[in-house]
């Protein structure tokens, strides 16, 4: 129905019955449900009241079309016994509104109605339906924002599928990390149930999009913002790698394949690792490839990477209690991927960033001395066990898998990553690239 000519209709045809309808109920257009008391008494009376103004305008000419609008706005409103009686004198459920092309079962889940979500769908309501303006299904809809978590429960415990595409191939998935106003931050609950209930990690739009490479755009929106920005985009990205790296996601994998590079979410952390460092730490501990996972050569290696980072910083930082640290969580990192992942490539030829006659060339010397003595042999047997049994667990986290293991309890241990990471104040959240002062 062309936009005019239905709104047309709605205003001189069969709005007379829809404020009829509305008015049975208590509501007049605008108003809401919201803290308003009912009682089954009441509601009874009001239900009865319905039927008898039906039954009244059942003959009229435009009787179907009034109460399917009638119904998209209970629906709205959440008001379930109405949109039951409704349904029960042929209202449809496919109904568009002429102004959103939203249908009863969408604009429910916006109105977060879990109950009247619930009734639709049981009356026949096609769960995965789009509508024709923004291509969003009711899940899709319902994972975008925290408060409509328990519409997004209902849609999956009544089959919604956590995998449909819309017409440029995103998920409900990517939906949550990215809805139609922006990147999200607060919306871990959601990812963690549509993950739970089978949506695909990997899965990419038509301009390979993915739950990953959104993540690096956040990362990088945490440089470029402010301190509370930072911490803030840093906190969910902390948490959501963590629900993503459970469920089988390749950090190190450069977005888009070998043709196009995109920077994955480990080079990005390990490129900028002094400011990203919780983030670094996580990564690393969980299994993450110290290099590209791509087939081929690689394009980054970890240590390239931290070396180049360590020779800009230092450079030109003049503190040196800030080197100290940028240091100290370089030495870190290295360590956490030599025993996390003692069969790691090696960069080859790794070259000083800063000539020895920098005040903190000494130092930078060091540890590139420890880097490429410890590159001179291949691994011990034992950490080559230690990682073939890890690999064999993983999705990480694997302290749970570990525990069920037919081994002894002194083994299970051994089997563990050896490094805990412990923070010191100021350690533990993101930077950006200009804090606040």
């Amino acid at each position: 129905m062309p936009f005019l000519h239905g709104f047309r209709r709605i205003v001189y045809e069969y709005q007379p019955l829809v404020d009829a309808v509305l008015c049975v109920v208590g509501l007049e257009e605008g108003e809401s449900t919201q803290g308003s008391s009912s009682n089954t008494e009441s509601e009874g009376a009001l239900c009865q009241s319905l039927v008898e103004l039906l039954e009244k305008e059942s003959q009229s000419a435009v009787f179907e079309e009034g109460i399917s609008y009638a119904l998209f706005k209970v629906a709205e409103r959440g008001l379930v016994h109405a949109a039951e009686i409704l349904l029960r004198y042929g209202a449809d459920l496919n109904f568009e509104d002429p102004v959103s092309y939203y249908n009863p079962l969408h604009i429910a889940v916006l109105r977060n109605r879990p109950g009247m979500v619930q009734a639709l769908v049981h009356h026949g309501a096609d769960i995965d339906k789009r509508d024709r303006i923004h291509e969003s299904s009711p899940l899709d809809l319902a994972g975008e924002e925290l408060e409509k978590l328990p519409c997004l429960r209902v849609l999956l415990d009544m089959g919604a599928n956590v995998n449909a595409r819309d017409k440029n191939g995103k998920t409900a998935l990517l939906h949550a990390l990215a809805s139609s106003d922006g990147l999200t931050v607060n919306n871990t609950a959601n990812i963690q149930l549509l993950l739970e209930k089978g949506a695909d990690v990997r899965a990419a739009t038509e301009e390979g999009e993915t739950a990953l490479s959104l993540l690096v755009f956040l990362v990088k929106e945490a440089l470029e913002g402010s301190a509370e920005d930072a911490r803030e985009i840093g906190s969910f990205c902390l948490a959501t790698t963590r629900l993503l790296l459970a469920h089988g996601a390749d950090p190190s994998r450069c977005e888009g394949g070998e043709a196009e590079g995109e920077p994955s979410l480990t080079q990005t952390c390990l490129e900028h690792f002094d400011l990203l460092f919780p983030l670094a730490v996580l990564l690393l501990q969980s299994g993450a490839a110290f290099h590209c996972s791509c087939k081929g050569a690689p394009c980054w290696t970890g240590q390239g990477l931290i070396f180049r980072r360590l020779g800009a910083t230092l450079s030109v930082t003049p503190d040196p209690a800030v080197a100290d640290e940028v240091l100290a969580k370089a030495e870190f990192l290295l360590e956490l991927a030599k025993v996390s992942s003692p069969t790691l490539l090696l960069a080859s030829r790794l070259e000083l960033p800063i000539s020895e006659e920098h005040p903190h060339g000494r130092a930078l010397r060091d540890l590139h001395c420890r880097i490429r003595d410890q590159e001179a042999g291949p691994p011990p047997l034992d950490c080559l066990c230690r990682a073939f049994i890890r690999r064999s667990l993983q999705p990480w986290p694997l302290d749970n898998k570990v525990k069920v293991l037919p081994l002894p309890d002194r083994m299970k241990e051994y089997v563990l990553p050896e490094l805990s990471y412990k923070p010191k104040p100021g350690q533990d959240c993101f930077k950006p690239h200009q804090p606040l002062r």
